[in-house]
This record gives C-alpha cells, sequence and structure tokens, in this order.
C-alpha cells in the first residue's frame, strides 16, 4: 500500500484530488494539509512514501517543505504539483531531490500512475513544465539568492551580514548587484520579481 499526504491550500482540490486517489486499490491518503507549515510537521509524524504538495502555498511553499525534509533526509518522496511553468522553480524543485514535477491538470490516472513510477524510483516530470522553466535562465548567483531570501524574510543588511558572515559593507554591494541585475530600484521590488519568477 502506497501512503500518501496531499497538501494543497484550495479545499475543494484537496478533497478532490484525495478522493480520486483513494479509488485506487494500492494507493491510501493518510493526511491532508493546506499549507505547507501543516504539511511539513504531517510528514514528519505520518512518515508517507509519497507527499503531493502545490507549490504555492501559505506559510511554506511546497518547495520550501522539499528543501526542509531533503536536509533532514526524509524517506518521503515529494511530488509538486503545480500550474507554474516559471523559470526557477523547476531548477529549485531538482536542486530540493523532488521525485515529480507534474501539472496539476493532468488525468488522475496519469497522475496515479506517476506515483507508482516514482515509487519504483523513476523521476516524473511534466514536460511542459521542463520547457516552460528554460525560458528565462537566473540571473543570481547562489550568494545573491541567498541574500534575497534573507531580505525577503524580513532581515535587515546588518542582520544578513551576521547571519552569513560577511561584513555589512559586502552585503550592500550585494544588494546593490541584485538590483542592477534585476533592474529595479527596491528590495521589496527585487524580492517580489525573484518570487514571482521562482529565482528564490
Amino acid at each position: 500500500m502506497i501512503r500518501i499526504v496531499i497538501a494543497e491550500d484550495q479545499r475543494l482540490l484537496r478533497g478532490a484530488l484525495s478522493s480520486l486517489l483513494d479509488l485506487e486499490d494500492d494507493f491510501e491518503v493518510v493526511g491532508q494539509a493546506a499549507d505547507g507549515a501543516e504539511a511539513l510537521s504531517m510528514i514528519k509524524l505520518l512518515q508517507p512514501d509519497v507527499c503531493l504538495m502545490d507549490i504555492e502555498m501559505p506559510r511554506l511553499s511546497g518547495l520550501d517543505v522539499a528543501e526542509k525534509l531533503q536536509a533532514e533526509a526524509s524517506p518521503s518522496r515529494v511530488i509538486i504539483l503545480t500550474t507554474f511553468a516559471r523559470p526557477g522553480y523547476f531548477e529549485r524543485a531538482a536542486k530540493a531531490g523532488i521525485r515529480g514535477y507534474l501539472l496539476k491538470d493532468e488525468s488522475s490516472d496519469k497522475l496515479a500512475e506517476a506515483i507508482r513510477r516514482v515509487m519504483i524510483g523513476h523521476l516524473e516530470v511534466s514536460p511542459e513544465l521542463v520547457f516552460g522553466s528554460l525560458r528565462e535562465e537566473n540571473p543570481l548567483t547562489a550568494r545573491e539568492q541567498d541574500i534575497l531570501r534573507l531580505a525577503a524574510e524580513g532581515h535587515s543588511a546588518g542582520q544578513i551580514a551576521q547571519n552569513l558572515h560577511l561584513s555589512y559593507g559586502t552585503v550592500r554591494n550585494y544588494i546593490s548587484e541584485i538590483l542592477n541585475k534585476l533592474e529595479v530600484k527596491s528590495r521589496i521590488e527585487a524580492v517580489r520579481l525573484a518570487e514571482e519568477k521562482g529565482w528564490i
């Protein structure tokens, strides 16, 4: 029996997914979460075989959860369900060790088959999502992404410097470079644009 946790902030979609998957003889939906933080707690508690996760959820995104599970070497396999072919998302998902990256409007048969294939070690990816993600490359370096993520969490330049063991001046230079690269005037705009593009 393949045990599944579904994390999706839209209640109707979450319920529909659960009902469809429960119809499969070899699946059991053991938990449903409405946001990323709830999903993370549930996955730690229930240790499902597969986690189906929306990419954009309140509190923690599906990618945030996948990264945290990877850091903890969780045995649960993550499949991201998304409507977005945003550049940067696929790159980040691949780094987070996800096993599937699928469109939400796949048929239930196709989703069920993808879950089974992931369970035997395959990587399942909707071709549309890969091609959509190749359109625009992330212009930010790994260090710039780290700095912008901390800025997105509300940290000041001084706090970012402390967190990353850099000097205040170095962080200011990085932020200036980020604004130039993204062609924006403020950190808030930079964060909004980078999140929209899936670059952080």
